[in-house]
C-alpha cells in the first residue's frame, strides 16, 4: 500500500474510532444523567393547571393500556383532552369506555375533521389547542402509543418555569411485541438515538411526549406555525430555536412503547422518521447523513480489507483487525450501557426486554447498519405514508397534495391491537425508579430467575 495511501487509511480509521469513544462517552453522560434525574422523581412539584392533548388515530398496540396511563397521573389539577379524525375511528370505542370509566376525571373527546393540505395529526393539535380553557397554565402533548409512568405529568412540568426554557420533552423506548428481527432492529435503532438525549446537548421536541407553558405557546404562534406541515415536533423545535429558548430533555419522561413491525415496515417508518428531519431540520439532517455515512463506510471498508488480507495474504492482516477489534468492542460496551439502562428506566420489564437487551449488544452493527440505509433512503422523495394517509411535501415543508387510502388507518410502528379487552385496564405496569438497593436486589433475583 502506497505510504499516502496508508497515511489517509490510518487517519480516517483513528478518526472513526474517535467518533465511536465519543459515542461511549455520551451514552455514558446520558446514563449518569438518567440515574441523577429519576433519583429526584418523587419530589417533583406539583404546579398549576394542565392541559393534557392526546390526539389519537386508529389502533395502537396496547392502546386500552397506554391511555389508561393517562388517568392515573399523580397530579390532580390537570385535565385531558382526546382529538380524532372522525367519530368512526376505531380509537373512539376504547376511549369512550375510558371516560365511562373515570366519570371523576376532566376528560373530552374531539373530533377535528379531516385535514386539508396538511397533516392529519398536525391539524388534529390545531383543533385542539383552537378554543384553551382559560384556566389552563400548560400545555402537554402526548401520543396514543405511549405508556406513561404515574410521576410522568409531574416531570414533564417540574423545570418548565425555569429562566430561558422553552419546552420539555421525553423520548419514546420501543418494546418489541413480540421478539422477532424486525423489532429488535427498530429496537436497537431506537436505543441509539435515545441516549443522544442529554443534559447539556443540544435538544428538539419529540412530539410524543413534550410539555410547554400556555403562555409561551401562544406568544411564539405554535399553532399559527404548525398550519400547513407535516411535523408538529420538528416545526415547535425550530420555533422555540429561533426565540432562543432551550429545550430540557427529561429522562423521567421517557415513555415505554409497544411495537411490532414488518422489515418494510421498519424502513418505512425509520425512512419517514428522517424525511422529517430533511424537510424541517436540513442542517441535523445532513450530519446524521455525514456521519452514519463516515462511520459505516470506514467499518466496512476495515471489514474488507481484513476479509482481503485473510483471502490472498497481500494486505497486512494486523491493522484492519485491529480497527474492526475496536469497533466491535467499543460498540459492545456502549450497547451494555444502553441496555442498563432499562433497570433505571422501565425494571419491571428487564426480563422480558432480555432478548432484545442481547441482540442490541451482540448484533448493534447491523442495527447501524440498517439506520444508515434508512438514512440514505430518505436522500430522495417528496412523498411518505403515515398511518393511511400518503403526503407530499414542498421545498418549504408545507402539505401541498395528500391521498387517503381506502383501509383503516395503519399504526405507525404498531400493527395490531392486543390490549382492548375490559380485563387490560388495570393499574399502568410502569412504576417508579427504584432505589440503588432495590435495583440491585432486582438484578440478583432476575438472575436467580434465570439461573
Amino acid at each position: 500500500m502506497e505510504r499516502w495511501l496508508l497515511a489517509i487509511y490510518l487517519v480516517l480509521s483513528g478518526l472513526a474510532v474517535v467518533q465511536a469513544v465519543l459515542v461511549v462517552v455520551q451514552t455514558w453522560e446520558h446514563h449518569r444523567y438518567a440515574r441523577s434525574r429519576l433519583a429526584k422523581m418523587r419530589a417533583y412539584p406539583r404546579k398549576g393547571k394542565a392541559l393534557i392533548v392526546a390526539p389519537c388515530r386508529g389502533k395502537d398496540v396496547g392502546l386500552s393500556r397506554n391511555l389508561h396511563t393517562l388517568f392515573h397521573q399523580d397530579y390532580g389539577n390537570y385535565q385531558i383532552r382526546f382529538v380524532v379524525e372522525s367519530a368512526a375511528d376505531p380509537a373512539c370505542p376504547v376511549i369512550r369506555r375510558l371516560l365511562a370509566a373515570h366519570p371523576q376525571m376532566t376528560a373530552e373527546l374531539l373530533v377535528a375533521g379531516e385535514a386539508v393540505q396538511e397533516g392529519q395529526k398536525v391539524h388534529n393539535l390545531r383543533h385542539a389547542t383552537a378554543d384553551l380553557p382559560p384556566d389552563v397554565d400548560y400545555l402537554v402533548f402526548v401520543d396514543s402509543d405511549a405508556r406513561l409512568r404515574p410521576q410522568w405529568l409531574r416531570a414533564m412540568l417540574a423545570r418548565l418555569d425555569r429562566p430561558g426554557v422553552g419546552a420539555i420533552t421525553g423520548y419514546r423506548w420501543f418494546v418489541p411485541s413480540p421478539f422477532r428481527l424486525s423489532n429488535c432492529l427498530l429496537y436497537s435503532i431506537n436505543a441509539k438515538i435515545a441516549v443522544l438525549f442529554g443534559n447539556r446537548c443540544p435538544t428538539i421536541v419529540w412530539g410524543g411526549s413534550w410539555s410547554i407553558r400556555r403562555d409561551t405557546f401562544e406568544a411564539l404562534g405554535i399553532r399559527e406555525a404548525w398550519a400547513g406541515t407535516l411535523s408538529d415536533d420538528l416545526v415547535a423545535s425550530r420555533v422555540l430555536r429561533e426565540a432562543g429558548l432551550r429545550v430540557l430533555f427529561e429522562p423521567a419522561c421517557m415513555t415505554p412503547s409497544p411495537a411490532d413491525v414488518t422489515l418494510g415496515g421498519l424502513f418505512e417508518f425509520t425512512r419517514r422518521q428522517y424525511l422529517f428531519g430533511r424537510w424541517y431540520v436540513p442542517g441535523g439532517w445532513t450530519f446524521a447523513l455525514g456521519m452514519t455515512t463516515f462511520v459505516n463506510a470506514i467499518s466496512a471498508a476495515n471489514a474488507g480489507l481484513l476479509l482481503a488480507a485473510v483471502a490472498t495474504n497481500v494486505v497486512n492482516p494486523w491493522i484492519p483487525s485491529a480497527f474492526c477489534a475496536a469497533f466491535y468492542m467499543l460498540s459492545l460496551f456502549a450497547g451494555l450501557l444502553r441496555q442498563d439502562l432499562v433497570l433505571s428506566y422501565f425494571p419491571q420489564w428487564y426480563a422480558k426486554l432480555r432478548r432484545a437487551r442481547r441482540f442490541e449488544v451482540w448484533f448493534s452493527p447491523l442495527a447501524s447498519l440498517v439506520n444508515w440505509v434508512s438514512v440514505l433512503l430518505s436522500i430522495g422523495g417528496r412523498t411518505v405514508r403515515w398511518r393511511g394517509i400518503r403526503y407530499a411535501v414542498g421545498n418549504d415543508g408545507r402539505v401541498t397534495a395528500m391521498w387517503r387510502s381506502s383501509k383503516s388507518a395503519d399504526q405507525g410502528v404498531a400493527q395490531s391491537e392486543r390490549s382492548d379487552s375490559p380485563e387490560n385496564l388495570a393499574e399502568p405496569d410502569v412504576i417508579p425508579l427504584p432505589s440503588l438497593h432495590d435495583r440491585a436486589r432486582f438484578r440478583a433475583k432476575f438472575r436467580r430467575r434465570t439461573a
